[in-house]
């Protein structure tokens, strides 16, 4: 696909289908953000591909590109990474492929969330064919390639760069594949928390015939376990549903079924909606542990805090464009998992709305083209009314 001239407009499915081609696995670019950043110089954005790298963690590109330098600036805010592709042999059509087949797009990243991507463009292309590039504010992109990973080199310092530079950010779009069945079903203004917990119990390893000389770490652990999910956390609050606890490893590591094991470790994850902080979750946790009993030793990691952008302005004013392009009023959600809304919230209001997710990770991703074509309509629409309240 061609650079365009400026103000020509684009076609989304022909720029989805060219990122998809560039297999750019989570941390990998494989060309796509440089790709991306040509077509929207042509445009007349300025963009600049921002590379960032902690010790001990691989490189990440990211993009920020902006078309004008005053006024409310509106952001969309994305990622090209992807995850990998899996079993090859079964998909349907090559996941690099990019290919169009009876109206659909298939291929890695088309619906989470090289298509949003896309569309995103081809509506500032049409916004800016319509009204000009005097139209009274800014258009961005903030685009990463460290979404699907571990989000260390991404979105968060992006943001952290383009405040040290002395701009900010109005409000914000990110294109994730919110629907859960059709376009227009779901606006996400929140999202839960989540924290995963580490969990190693300590004991004395022993022969099952002599268990007073010994101390079970497995006994201790299953009753640690039965104390942290005996109740709910909570029943939910007004904009999201009840907090959730899961178990999702248990390990004794113990071959021989007559010796008493000294050790035993498990780790949940906890989805937390608002009436919770990582911090009170991790005292929650201890005092359910201590109440037990023994030694133990305890890891958590945050991946975010809950977070939600309470219904009002900007909310409306995207569930009516969805509503006049689909018909549809979609419900405002915070359900589903994390995302890189939660760094981007502290900045200004945000919303998440993007393509219908039945397919996203799966073995052949795809997204219907006519899906695409509203999505981009709804994108242009949100522009014209953001700009035309300004």
């Amino acid at each position: 696909m061609a650079s365009p001239r400026r103000n020509q407009p684009l076609d989304p499915v022909e720029l989805a289908a060219a990122l998809i081609r560039r297999p750019s696995v989570t941390p990998r670019d494989e060309g796509a953000l440089p790709y991306l950043a040509g077509v929207l110089e042509g445009l007349g954005f300025a963009c600049t591909l921002q590379e960032f790298a902690e010790p001990g963690t691989e490189p990440v590109l990211n993009l920020y590109a902006r078309l004008g330098t005053g006024g409310r600036n509106f952001c969309f805010a994305g990622h090209t990474d992807v995850v990998p592709p899996g079993n090859l042999a079964a998909w349907s059509i090559a996941p690099f492929a990019g290919q169009v087949e009876d109206g659909t797009l298939h291929g890695r990243g088309a619906a989470d969330m090289k298509g949003a991507i896309a569309c995103f463009a081809a509506a500032a292309s049409r916004f800016l064919a319509e009204r000009g590039a005097d139209f009274g504010g800014s258009i961005s992109l903030l685009i990463t390639g460290d979404e699907e990973g571990v989000s260390i080199n991404g979105t968060r310092k992006l943001l952290e760069w383009i405040a040290a530079r002395g701009e900010r950010l109005d409000a914000c779009i990110v294109g994730e594949p919110t629907n859960a069945q059709v376009l227009g079903d779901m606006v996400k203004i929140g999202r839960r928390g989540s924290m995963n917990a580490h969990l190693a119990v300590h004991g004395v390893q022993g022969h099952t015939a002599y268990p007073h000389l010994a101390d079970n770490a497995a006994h201790r652990l299953v009753a640690m376990l039965q104390a942290l999910i005996a109740a709910p956390l909570d029943q939910g609050t007004a904009h999201f549903q009840p907090s959730t606890l899961q178990i999702s490893t248990i390990d004794i590591g113990n071959p021989a079924a007559n010796v008493i094991p000294g050790e035993a470790r498990a780790s949940v994850n906890i989805r937390f909606n608002d009436r919770w902080t990582s911090a009170g979750l991790k005292d929650w946790i201890r005092g359910k542990l201590d109440a037990v009993g023994g030694r133990y030793t305890l890891d958590f990691h945050v991946s975010g805090e809950s977070f939600l952008t309470p219904p009002g302005p900007f909310s409306a004013l995207v569930a009516s464009a969805i509503e006049q392009v689909t018909g549809r009023r979609p419900e405002l959600s915070t359900t589903g998992g994390t995302s890189d809304a939660r760094f981007i919230h502290h900045y200004c209001p945000i919303a998440e709305f993007g393509l219908v997710g039945l397919t996203m990770h799966k073995v052949d991703e795809r997204v219907p083209v006519a899906d695409m074509a509203e999505l981009t309509e709804i994108y242009r629409t949100v522009l014209d009314r953001y700009f035309s309240a300004a």
